[in-house]
């Protein structure tokens, strides 16, 4: 893919590393990673560092995933979407950690407002789950997650497929809340529709991507591994009056046994030392998932509370008078 042009973005800085910006947003070239010299690829990776930094937030373009499959999975999570509820029912009583679900809204059980968003959520890797309708959902899901694990490693994938019906006259409808994601990164790409808003600068900036590209979202495990020196984005989905929206996500996040903490080097050059406790994916997740979502409040289970342990040290300390 060359560099695009796409109308109605204003298109800001560039160089020979390919860095450059769409509407402020950082984009990444990662043709220039595989086959830039080491001066480009140096400075390439200077400027994701910083999109990482200011952001959380970018495009990555020349990925190496084909528009056609992005197109396959779109379609195939858009026959799923349309099947008779009962041909569905089996997955719709699932829990936040089953390999299969498929429901409305965030988590119907806690989310207290309508959302208008119907999802497919399905593990991908290490082990492939899939419903067993539209036939071809595997095959291309499948691939899918091939595609994308050769840019984000052999880490756990959740394939994640969103539908966003047309609001109607219901102005301001929400598809999802402000919230920051539970992985590491997420991939995301969508159909045509804009709807993504991401918070930057204290402001909501609607995201218009370039076509083909993949906005990457920083979530809540590199916020936490990095000692909260990159940030997990928040961002919310907006529905539109007319046409349905839909988006396609993968969420890249650690083995679900892993105990994730700051790295170590990060911790002791913080001026406060680690800024988050050790926790297993698995259970951060599960809690992520199991509450209603709130901006990036799953974090305060891990987030050192220096206020508390201030006081209880200087409570243990203080003498006692007999």
């Amino acid at each position: 893919m060359a560099r695009p042009h796409q109308p109605g973005c204003e298109e800001n800085g560039g160089d020979s590393s390919g860095a450059y910006s769409v509407d402020g947003i950082p984009v990444v070239d990662l043709d220039v990673f595989a086959n830039g010299d080491a001066d480009r690829r140096s400075e390439a990776i200077r400027h994701l560092g910083r999109a990482c930094a200011d952001w959380g937030f970018f495009m990555v373009i020349n990925h190496g995933v084909p528009e056609s499959l992005q197109g396959a999975t779109m379609d195939a999570c858009k026959e799923l979407f349309s099947l008779p509820t009962e041909e569905k029912a089996e997955y719709m009583e699932a829990g936040p950690m089953d390999p299969i679900r498929v429901g409305t809204g965030f988590n119907s059980a806690v989310d207290g407002a309508r959302y208008w968003r119907d999802y497919l959520k399905m593990f991908a890797h290490p082990e492939l789950h899939c419903p067993a309708k539209p036939a071809d959902l595997r095959e291309i899901a499948a691939e899918y997650a091939a595609r994308t694990r050769g840019l984000m490693l052999e880490l756990t994938t959740i394939l994640v497929g969103n539908h966003y019906p047309p609001a109607g006259p219901d102005v301001g409808a929400i598809g999802l809340p402000t919230h920051s994601d539970h992985g590491l990164l997420t991939l995301l790409f969508q159909n045509g529709v804009d709807g993504l808003q991401v918070k930057h600068g204290g402001k909501w900036l609607l995201a218009k991507p370039i076509p083909g590209s993949f906005f990457v979202i920083a979530g809540d495990q590199l916020e936490i591994v990095s000692n909260g020196r990159y940030k997990a984005v928040l961002h919310h989905a907006l529905v539109d009056g007319e046409q349905a929206r839909m988006s396609f996500v993968s969420l890249i996040g650690p083995c679900l046994d892993a105990v994730v903490k700051p790295i170590p080097e990060l911790a002791r050059e913080a001026p406060h030392g680690a800024e988050f406790r050790g926790i297993r994916y698995r259970e951060y997740m599960e809690h992520q998932q199991s509450n209603r979502l709130k901006e990036n409040a799953a974090l305060d289970i891990v987030r050192v509370q220096r206020g508390i342990l201030a006081h209880q040290v200087s409570m243990n300390s203080s003498p006692i008078n007999v």
